[in-house]
């Protein structure tokens, strides 16, 4: 499985308030890489992505905010090479909790990507993504 490692992903957070965020963790040295929106039923989700500490950290506002019961942290991801083979393999390992069937292509967001979500023993999503034109960091 290691081969189709290619380093940490990111660190997706949660956010009732995208300006607000951002403007946090900017102030104590992140930098906005990219800022995006998606459809989610209710309107648009803004999505986040900045630079902090060495790592990615995506922030997540839904259309409709509100507390979360359960935390802020909604998932960590892996970089991988390929999603299909990373899935695969996972498979052949007997891992069978995935979300959904098949790998989510999204050609439009943060310049085209790839990811699939699994979940570990305790609930927790994990993201496979692979991003085509993302500059992953060192």
């Amino acid at each position: 499985m290691n081969q189709h490692y290619i380093g940490g992903g990111h660190v997706a957070v949660k956010t009732c308030n995208m300006e607000e965020s951002i403007a946090f963790y900017t102030k104590i040295g992140g930098k906005l890489l990219q800022l995006e929106s998606l459809p989610d039923g209710n309107g648009r989700k803004q999505l986040a992505l900045l630079s902090f500490a060495g790592f990615v950290l995506e922030l997540i506002c839904p259309a409709e905010p509100k507390k979360e019961e359960d935390g802020v942290v909604a998932h960590f991801a892996v970089y991988v090479d390929d999603v299909d083979a990373a899935a695969a393999e996972l498979q052949s390992l007997g891992i069978n909790t995935f979300l959904k069937p098949e790998k989510t292509v999204l050609p439009e967001l943060f310049g085209g990507l790839e990811n699939r979500f699994f979940r570990g023993p305790s609930g927790e999503q994990i993201e496979l993504l692979h991003c085509n034109t993302f500059a992953y960091p060192d």
